[in-house]
């Protein structure tokens, strides 16, 4: 099997167990995505759900998040882990989406890049699940899947991203970020799979027979 067709084994695979393909972190709109991705770093969706509606509760917009002290924010979100840094920066991004963008977050990768605390994964997600443009975010997940799927060499995550937006459509890239995540929560988990066990594994190399090393992202 080429690595087009596991690819299109994939996504066809994907779109049949996960035809509705929900956002996993709670939010109502732009920024509050944005700061639930930005507290989702090194953090369980699940756990980034049960902390953001008490940080709600003090500020769901950047005109209320800026009057919070950083002090307080920090104390709301110490479960998600890495409080100080992430208290910071919601507080520096909500300022400067003041001073800089009209109170709005940002439609454009350079600028959603230039926040406190946004790398290029949590713009791609803000990019392609709050406006709806084509971006293929990579994280922990994602990058060990297309590893053990023979989807890319898994150098990096850069890298790992480049090779999965050449082998789908654009048009997919959205809807399969989410797919995939779902998968390797569910059945393809870092250590409940090997690279032999779950379906998609030996769906695209039913002859394997040891276990895939996956780089780490």
């Amino acid at each position: 099997m080429t690595k087009k067709e596991r690819a299109e084994l994939i996504s066809h695979r994907l779109q049949d167990l996960y035809p509705e393909t929900p956002i996993p972190l709670d939010h109502v709109d732009a920024y509050t995505l944005l700061v639930a991705v930005l507290l989702s770093a090194q953090c369980t969706d699940k756990r980034v759900n049960e902390v953001t509606p008490n940080l709600w509760a003090v500020g769901d917009n950047p005109h209320q998040m800026a009057t919070v002290e950083v002090s307080v924010i920090e104390d709301i979100i110490r479960p998600c882990g890495l409080a100080p840094r992430k208290a910071k920066a919601i507080s520096e991004l909500s300022q400067i989406l003041l001073d800089k963008h009209d109170g709005r977050v940002p439609e454009t990768f350079e600028d959603l890049e230039e926040l406190p605390g946004v790398g290029h994964k949590t713009a791609s997600v803000v990019m392609s699940q709050a406006f709806g443009h084509p971006a293929f975010p990579v994280d922990t997940h994602i990058h060990r899947l297309a590893q053990r799927w023979g989807l890319t060499n898994g150098k990096n995550v850069v890298q790992t991203e480049a090779d999965l937006k050449k082998l789908f459509p654009k048009e997919d890239w959205n809807r399969l970020h989410l797919q995939i995540i779902y998968y390797g929560r569910e059945h393809c988990t870092a250590r409940g799979c090997d690279g032999t066990v779950c379906e998609m594994c030996r769906s695209c190399y039913p002859n394997r027979k040891k276990p895939v090393k996956t780089k780490k992202a």
